[in-house]
């Protein structure tokens, strides 16, 4: 277990952590789950460059790596879906209201897919090489999820004390900047899923947009 792999390790822990705290009523919980949030999203990028620099990569975090992300889409897209459903107060975004379940099958369907393919191609003998769309991707969706967190908390307090602790515009731009990451996030996942699709199409390995 050296550096990289422990890091990745300890962001599958990090993964149901931020789901419990998101499913905890109160703005506290939700604020303390931003911040275990962006511990998890900063390890991802340390992991992996620790790896290289390191010369320490190995079949743990080629395998586990792509895991805990997942993982940790999960544990913060199924809370917001959750909550806003029980919850239609704490949603109210902009075009969106809450988190629907079709927001919930783009996002889940396009990584089932695209991680079917993989296994069909590498049986194969097939290597696809990773493409910039699917870093594009998950920027965004890690940009989205961050501003969502932010609002689920910032709702909480605006129910539990009937005021506006930053004021109504604040929640006016926070709403917007929320649900245009939100499209962002939805546009981007289907353009890497067409990109990975035509890829795993082709018999070679190749770099692609």
């Amino acid at each position: 277990m050296n550096l990289p792999n422990a890091i990745t390790a300890f962001r599958i822990v990090l993964a149901p952590v931020t789901a419990l705290l998101l499913l905890q009523p109160g703005s506290g919980s939700r604020l303390l789950a931003m911040g275990v949030f962006l511990v998890a999203a900063l390890s991802d990028l340390a992991d992996g460059a620790l790896a290289r620099q390191r010369g320490e990569i190995t079949d743990f975090g080629k395998l586990w790596d792509p895991i805990a992300d997942k993982l940790l889409l999960v544990a913060t897209l199924i809370p917001f879906y959750v909550v806003t459903r029980a919850h239609p107060e704490l949603g109210r975004l902009p075009l969106f209201g809450g988190i629907g379940l079709w927001v919930l099958a783009i996002f889940f369907g396009r990584e089932i897919v695209v991680t079917w393919l993989r296994t069909r191609a590498a049986r194969r003998g097939l290597v696809v090489a990773a493409r910039r769309s699917g870093k594009y991707k998950a920027f965004a969706q890690n940009v989205f999820i961050g501003s969502m967190i932010l609002w689920l908390a910032y709702r909480s307090a605006v129910v539990a004390t009937g005021e506006q602790p930053i004021g109504p515009g604040w929640e006016a731009f926070h709403g917007w900047f929320t649900s245009a990451s939100l499209v962002v996030a939805i546009a981007l996942t289907a353009y890497s899923f067409f990109v990975y699709w035509l890829a795993f199409r082709r018999p070679v390995d190749e770099a692609g947009p």
